[in-house]
């Protein structure tokens, strides 16, 4: 590639790393350009998670610890069943028929849009109802977005912060925490997958691991933590829904 190339796709990866930190949907931007530089869909869904990993551990470095731990203890069902789910969702990848799933998160990513626009107080919730005994129906729905992280990342923050702060009934903001620390313990394993399967090209893929990392610290560093993160965090969230629907639908 030309040297240009890099530090583009470092920008790339910062922009990624804030969304991701602060809604979700930011893999959209870099699976975009790593199929845009000529990678098979397959070695670009794998290449992605190396970025997602460092986009993890770049946001935990900036969280402290009495903001996590906490939360961590109530939340360890959604840990699992997360964990189980992705690792599943990993495995299954090649056999499942991509085109068809894209008509479904669409489908979906429409259903949350309303929710969100039309029941924009249960998005501005605090913790103190949050579920710490989880019915099976919670688990298997954490499972399912789990799957589906596993399987392509895109799009799986915002069905994360949609059954945490929905059904779960954490905060937005407490919601966010939880997915990045989830997020990056789930990632790991699933980038072990793609790597024994070959799908993961390390030159594009620590290049945007850079920029991720970068957008992850300093989102999760001076952003969550702002009195008004419930309120902008949602205003993305729209926005970011509004671009993957325009995407799956209008865009080829």
């Amino acid at each position: 590639m030309e040297w240009y190339i890099y530090p583009l796709v470092v920008f790339a990866g910062m922009v990624a790393g804030v969304i991701n930190t602060l809604a979700g949907s930011g893999s959209a931007i870099t699976l975009g350009v790593l199929l845009f530089l000529g990678l098979p869909a397959d070695m670009a869904n794998g290449t992605n998670r190396v970025g997602v990993v460092a986009l993890g551990l770049g946001s935990i470095l900036a969280l402290k610890r009495e903001q996590v731990m906490p939360l961590l203890n109530k939340a360890r069902y959604i840990l699992w069943a997360t964990l189980a789910g992705a690792l599943t969702g990993a495995m299954v990848v090649v056999e499942i028929n991509e085109a068809a799933l894209e008509k479904v998160i669409g489908g979906l990513m429409i259903v949350l849009l309303f929710v969100i626009l039309f029941n924009p107080k249960r998005w501005l919730q605090d913790s103190t109802q949050a579920l710490t005994r989880p019915t099976l129906w919670h688990i298997l729905l954490f499972f399912a977005v789990g799957f589906y992280g596993g399987f392509i990342q895109m799009g799986y923050g915002i069905f994360f912060l949609a059954v945490a702060v929905l059904l779960a009934r954490f905060s937005l903001i407490d919601s966010n925490i939880i997915k990045i620390v989830v997020t990056f313990i789930f990632a790991i394993p699933v980038l072990g997958i793609f790597i024994w399967h070959g799908d993961v090209q390390w030159d594009l893929g620590l290049t945007l691991a850079l920029g991720q990392a970068i957008g992850g610290w300093l989102a999760a560093r001076y952003a969550l933590g702002h009195p008004q993160a419930n309120i902008w965090i949602r205003r993305l969230l729209i926005v970011m829904i509004l671009t993957v629907i325009i995407k799956i639908f209008f865009i080829n």
